[in-house]
């Protein structure tokens, strides 16, 4: 049966989302102690923040609690989990003699608010509808998939949040017309281009058809990494101060206000004491200089190339940026001003809407967990990687580019596969999932991280820890999936193997043994798309 409860997990906050079948909309639902009511325009939307402290009694606190009890800049507190989870951080944290990581905490806090959503509800057997960023790799849906293992849900969708967005601001969207779905969040900017289509008679809703769409790794989180680092350098300190140790998270909290602060105010101070020492980090911040901040980053280009990408996917299915009739900004971080100028200057100012920046995802998701459709095509590339003799190094050969619509009528590739030595029995590939390397400028990208005793720290990302997160090894666990008997001879060529995409968005595999003519695996599974 459909669902009607929804998750949108973000890097910041987390908003939880239900169908209403007779407003046939998704409306947000507040969960008691864990959200809190934020007051956007004339309208109160219940948003919970993504934290989870656990406390050295082996209470844990969530969400709003965490703010109530004062512990938000406390060693005990785990945030921007989701940020972590994406870039499969391995760092952990030794609490109470327990190592616990941002996957640990990011499961804990995010069960324990579905499973008090569906007891609220009682959902029984319904499906849920999850979020996912556009650049979302395997890793990111198989955790999710433990999250709602852990909660007891044994059905569940997912749905990428610019198309959720798009679905979500309901009454705004009308069929027939093209928009463009800004979502700049905590952890992500995602940009999608969606085309809005009547239902046919038998369904209730709209259809979102995604034309376009394109992905990057900057957020809210990266814009407060930004003021730290300008913080430590107005005061002449460094990160591996052991003063600085000791205040960096509290810093970090100050710098994350400070950006919310000047979204509404022309200035903001920076200002943490160390209560043993009284010793002070102080910084001001006026709008302007934030904005030089960005500027100097890079944000602003990050931001227009980013937009240009789902503009010229969508170009290819025949749109072009004219037919877009009005563009949607999701996200706390859209909420900024210089950013909200600068989608202003490329679209035009009658054309930008701010109308649900916290709720539109999770309405959306909302909306498609109970059916209303959803057109999606393939967001990345996924390729095969093979030993290139000529260049003495491993190269990639594209099965499925991005953009594909599925499910495919047709074939995608077809290929051979041979035998490296003699007597081989076992025969395979190793697929990849090909994703864009965030390096940004000519120097490295810094990264903010958490070591173990707590305390935040920069490190630089190293080319390898990049190609790293840009390419993932799909089905690393089992590469060998073709069997050969009799054995095969080195440099025989032994299988033939076609690939296709199912409704599923599974890489399905038929193969053919091109010794006994028998065809060994038909429609076979090879690994989840995202």
């Amino acid at each position: 049966m459909p669902g009607r409860l929804a998750i949108d997990f973000g890097t910041s906050n987390t908003v939880v989302a239900l169908w209403d079948e007779i407003q046939q909309t998704g409306i947000p639902f507040h969960l008691p102690d864990y959200g809190y009511f934020y007051q956007h325009d004339h309208e109160k939307i219940s948003v919970i923040p993504s934290q989870i402290h656990y406390a050295s009694d082996k209470r844990r606190w969530l969400g709003y609690q965490v703010e109530q009890q004062n512990l938000t800049k406390s060693d005990r507190t785990f945030r921007w989990m989701k940020r972590y989870i994406s870039n499969r951080s391995p760092v952990q944290r030794k609490l109470d003699g327990k190592q616990i990581s941002h996957f640990d905490a990011g499961k804990d806090f995010l069960s324990t608010v579905l499973l008090f959503a569906a007891t609220e509800l009682n959902l029984g057997d319904e499906e849920v509808a999850f979020t996912v960023p556009v650049e979302a790799f395997e890793h990111y849906e198989n955790w999710l998939a433990d999250v709602a293992e852990a909660a007891g849900i044994r059905r569940f969708r997912l749905i990428d949040e610019p198309s959720a967005a798009a679905l979500g601001y309901g009454a705004h969207i009308q069929p027939g017309d093209v928009y463009l779905i800004f979502d700049f969040g905590g952890g992500t900017l995602d940009v999608a281009v969606v085309l809005i289509e009547e239902s046919d008679q038998s369904q209730v809703g709209r259809r979102c058809r995604v034309l376009g769409k394109a992905g990057l790794d900057l957020g809210g989180a990266t814009l407060d990494q930004w003021l730290f680092q300008d913080v430590l350098k107005q005061t002449g300190r460094n990160d591996l101060d052991e003063e600085v140790r000791q205040l960096s998270r509290s810093l970090l909290v100050e710098c994350e206000r400070a950006k919310v602060r000047l979204s509404t105010h022309e200035r903001a101070d920076v200002t943490v004491m160390n209560p043993n020492t009284g010793a002070v980090l102080s910084a001001e911040f006026s709008r302007s200089k934030f904005q030089d901040l960005l500027d100097d980053n890079e944000a602003f280009t990050q931001i227009d190339q980013t937009i240009r990408r789902a503009l010229n996917s969508a170009r290819e299915r025949g749109y072009q940026e004219d037919d877009i009739k009005a563009v949607l900004l999701v996200g706390g971080s859209s909420q900024i001003p210089a950013i909200q100028s600068t989608v202003r200057r490329i679209f035009g100012k009658e054309r930008v809407m701010l109308n649900r920046p916290l709720d539109a995802v999770a309405r959306g998701a909302a909306a498609f967990v109970a059916g209303v459709d959803f057109y999606d095509h393939i967001q990345h590339d996924y390729a095969i990687r093979f030993l290139n003799r000529q260049k003495g190094e491993y190269d990639y050969r594209i099965l499925v580019k991005r953009g594909t619509p599925y499910p495919t009528a047709d074939s995608l590739a077809r290929l051979t596969v041979k035998a490296s030595y003699d007597g081989q029995t076992q025969l395979g590939l190793a697929i990849f999932e090909m994703g864009e390397s965030r390096q940004r400028n000519n120097s490295a990208p810094m990264e903010l991280v958490f070591d173990p005793s707590g305390a935040a720290r920069l490190s630089a990302v190293t080319p390898e820890e990049d190609d790293n997160r840009a390419h993932f090894w799909m089905n690393e666990s089992s590469p060998t999936f073709l069997h050969a008997n009799p054995p095969a001879s080195q440099g025989e060529s032994r299988f033939q193997v076609e690939f296709s995409i199912d409704g599923n968005k599974r890489l399905l595999m038929t193969s053919r043994d091109l010794k006994t003519q028998k065809i060994t695996h038909r429609d076979y599974p090879v690994v989840k798309l995202t």
